[in-house]
């Protein structure tokens, strides 16, 4: 019965049962005969079907959302039974770099947790070198982070993406207007570095030695809180990505960030310990990388 709701919950938010049967990775006579299963079962309709579109009839509007809840209470339940039949939660803890800011990884959990009710996925946020000692110590199961070093034998490294460096600076300030800046040409304005309280230094001996970069550093917690600065012209930040962005675009502008002729380039990784690995961690590092594959695709087309 929870598989077949399930099917039916995908078949109700695609609006397709052929979206609905890709999505679930079956085939769509295949997910036709569950729902119609389901429908005999309880003895109702469910959908109303035709040529251009699915629709639910009455009944299946409150089973549709009753089934919302009903399946995200089975979720919990199998998490609390697991918990008092082990002592403790089985927990998958991704440590992710402050920076980034992609959509990849959120999509990669929304289909971790739909495939695994049972795991309490913990996330945590912070610099590159607190996310090494915390993969080290046992603190996290698997990173998503720049890579700063070269590849340690004792890790798996998943290369996910090379991105171009830009600095994102106010749209109004003159420097936006170039076609691309170095880092000579920055000293004379205020760096701002995303950190938290405690890692100012590791963060800017790593720009300081990486980019060259000079002049004066300002810190924010969040990429947020950096962007309002940027935006209040009290610097710029020194980012990875695409030359646009969506979200800020009249107000913020990316500038290309060249080291001579050259622009900058940065690695976008997976780390986990080898001796950690397991179909867990695995399994997540692929919905992890697909999701990459699939970003990098849109862009392309």
């Amino acid at each position: 019965m929870l598989e077949q709701l399930q099917y039916f919950q995908s078949i109700v938010e695609c609006g397709s049962f052929t979206e609905a049967a890709e999505k679930c990775h079956i085939s769509q006579s295949a997910i036709s005969q569950q729902i119609h299963s389901l429908e005999t079962d309880l003895g109702v309709k469910l959908l109303n079907r035709d040529k251009r579109k699915i629709s639910l009839t009455p009944a299946g509007e409150h089973f549709y959302r009753k089934s919302l809840i009903l399946v995200s209470d089975y979720g919990r339940l199998v998490r609390e039974t697991h918990k008092i039949a082990f002592g403790k939660e089985t927990a998958l803890k991704i440590g992710v770099l402050i920076t980034y800011g992609g959509e990849e990884l959120q999509k990669a959990v929304a289909e971790f947790s739909r495939k695994y009710t049972d795991i309490n996925l913990s996330i945590i946020t912070t610099n590159h070198d607190e996310l090494k000692q915390k993969l080290e110590n046992g603190e996290c199961d698997i990173l998503l982070s720049d890579q700063r070093r070269a590849f340690s034998n004792y890790s798996n490294n998943i290369l996910l993406q090379t991105s171009f460096c830009y600095i994102e600076i106010a749209k109004d300030n003159p420097i936006s207007k170039l076609d691309h800046v170095t880092s000579s040409e920055l000293r004379n304005i205020p760096c701002i570095l995303v950190c938290k309280e405690g890692q100012e230094y590791s963060e800017r001996e790593y720009y300081q030695t990486t980019y060259g970069l000079q002049g004066e550093f300002l810190y924010a917690p969040t990429l947020k809180d950096a962007r309002l600065m940027v935006v209040s012209n009290q610097g710029y930040i020194p980012v990875d990505g695409e030359p646009v962005m969506s979200h800020f675009s009249k107000t913020i502008a990316r500038v290309p960030f060249y080291f001579g002729k050259m622009q900058f380039e940065r690695n976008l990784c997976l780390f986990w310990l080898k001796e950690n690995s397991g179909y867990i961690i695995e399994d997540f590092a692929e919905m992890v990388q697909k999701q990459f594959e699939i970003n990098k695709k849109e862009r392309q087309d």
